[in-house]
């Protein structure tokens, strides 16, 4: 659960009810400072003259505010658009690539207007009549730690539940599912988690779930009866990572229910970096020990139309060979979304 220093209530926020029901919550609270704004300007009361300040800084905000804008961003190729229920992480992964996006905007915000935003993603459903449209929930969010003040996932959850044409996806790194196990989803929503080994977790993605207890949330999940997927990313390759993996997924496979009504998702990505994500990194993380060579990778354009640097060929090579054959033979019911 997300433990703010400060929260922000942006202009209009109190006249909807998660704005006055989060106000309630912290406004005896004398270790949360509360900040009313006249206007929306954020930045100016987040302490830090530099970025390594900000950033941590920022990392400790809650933002209440509002979707103004209720044209949904597309979200190619997981899903047909995002749904903006929050943005911003608690968690301080070093390779995250919202350091970029989001930039001097590293504090968490959360729409109380969620009532607007659902009916947004109504029209948008209406719209694409007979076919299924595809919400995705954690495009440059983790919904997770916020959910005990918005209940957001839980009215995305039953909204999509009765919806027969529409699916709702978000991905997390963090264990606190419980108020959604029981909700009535009729398998419209699935669940995926971020996941990586011990040494990755530990090492890089700071302020997050431990390895195990992922696992551990991933388990009640899927025997709630929702579809679960994992998002393997980044990764790395080191000394010891094929054993490291295959460690992992043995034990997934080991603990997850095995008459899983929906088939388990994989999407494995291999670590990359722009150097624009390199240089903040840098600034925001001076000691980080992220494998970020220039020499040891291969510069490619994305589909994005910047550049990126990518493990060489045969790298990407033989974590394709080695990803393919550990998910086969280890998972009956399931299916690989891609590994890039």
């Amino acid at each position: 659960m997300f433990r703010p220093k400060r929260i922000i209530f942006e202009k209009d926020s109190l006249d909807y009810e998660m704005g006055k029901n989060i106000f309630s919550m912290f406004k005896d609270n004398d270790n949360v400072e509360i900040i009313n704004l006249t206007s929306n300007r954020v930045k100016q009361h987040i302490p830090g003259n530099d970025l390594f300040i900000q950033y941590r800084e920022g990392k400790k905000t809650l933002v209440v505010g509002t979707k103004k804008t209720l044209k949904f961003q597309t979200c190619k190729p997981s899903a047909h658009y995002q749904l903006p229920l929050v943005s911003g992480c608690m968690g301080q992964c070093e390779y995250c690539y919202l350091n970029t996006q989001l930039g001097d905007k590293p504090f968490v915000k959360v729409h109380t207007n969620i009532d607007d935003i659902l009916n947004q993603a109504q029209k948008y459903i209406n719209e694409r009549l007979p076919d299924i449209t595809i919400f995705e929930g954690a495009a440059t969010s983790d919904p997770i730690p916020v959910e005990p003040y918005t209940n957001s996932l839980k009215k995305a959850i039953e909204f999509f539940g009765k919806e027969t044409n529409a699916r709702f996806r978000f991905v997390t790194k963090y264990n606190d599912i419980e108020s959604l196990l029981n909700l009535e989803h009729n398998g419209h929503t699935e669940v995926r988690f971020s996941i990586n080994t011990s040494l990755v977790i530990d090492k890089y993605e700071h302020f997050t779930a431990s390895r195990d207890k992922r696992i551990e949330a991933a388990i009640k999940v899927a025997e709630s009866g929702y579809p679960v997927g994992f998002l393997i990313a980044p990764i790395f390759i080191y000394p010891s990572f094929k054993e490291d993996y295959h460690d992992l997924l043995l034990e997934l496979s080991e603990k997850l229910p095995s008459n899983l009504k929906f088939p388990v998702t994989f999407e494995v990505i291999s670590h990359r970096y722009t150097m624009v994500a390199k240089n903040r990194i840098l600034q925001v993380f001076p000691e980080s020990e992220l494998p970020m060579n220039e020499e040891e990778r291969k510069f490619k354009y994305g589909q994005f139309g910047y550049g990126k640097y990518v493990y060489e060929k045969e790298s990407i090579r033989e974590i394709k060979e080695f990803f393919s054959k550990e998910i086969e033979e280890l998972f009956k019911n399931k299916k690989v979304l891609y590994i890039i």
